[in-house]
């Protein structure tokens, strides 16, 4: 019997840093069921996609093309807030990057970063690893009310 795999798109770009964490995260928190993940590494840019494979995503795509093809393929979308918004990430996430994340039917759990001019009510301006492991342990629970 084949198992379900769940696929966890992690979108970043710049350096993908914040998608290099977010990877590492979901590899420790969610060890135990790791065989049923697929992660796939969606950057803006060829660097953001290499950091986040380098962090063992499963695979990794890079550009507009490929992050508009596969959001809705997902089950869940990682990232900052920032894509949601167009031409956030200094010019880098496109219109149609956004509007396919915020189109897709995937669960999307983002990080409250202030990059966008965005500031959310009532978060607690938290260090990014704290961010990280919040998203991943909300991501957790997602996917073991699920199970």
């Amino acid at each position: 019997m084949e198992k379900n795999i769940i696929k966890i798109a992690i979108v970043d770009g710049q350096g993908g840093g914040i998608g290099q964490q977010i990877v590492l995260k979901i590899r420790e928190i969610l060890s135990e069921i790791i065989e049923n993940i697929e992660i796939i590494a969606l950057g803006t840019n060829a660097f953001a996609t290499v950091n986040m494979l380098k962090a063992k995503a499963n695979k990794g795509a890079s550009g507009e093309n490929a992050i508009i093809k596969n959001v809705p393929e997902a089950d869940y979308i990682l990232g900052s807030i920032s894509i949601l918004v167009a031409d956030s990430m200094m010019g880098e996430f496109t219109q149609k990057m956004s509007e396919a994340v915020a189109k897709s039917k995937a669960v999307k759990i983002l990080l409250p970063i202030n990059q966008s001019n965005i500031d959310i009510a009532l978060t607690q301006q938290e260090p990014l690893p704290h961010q990280v492991e919040d998203a991943v342990l909300r991501l957790k629970n997602y996917i073991e009310r699920t199970s």
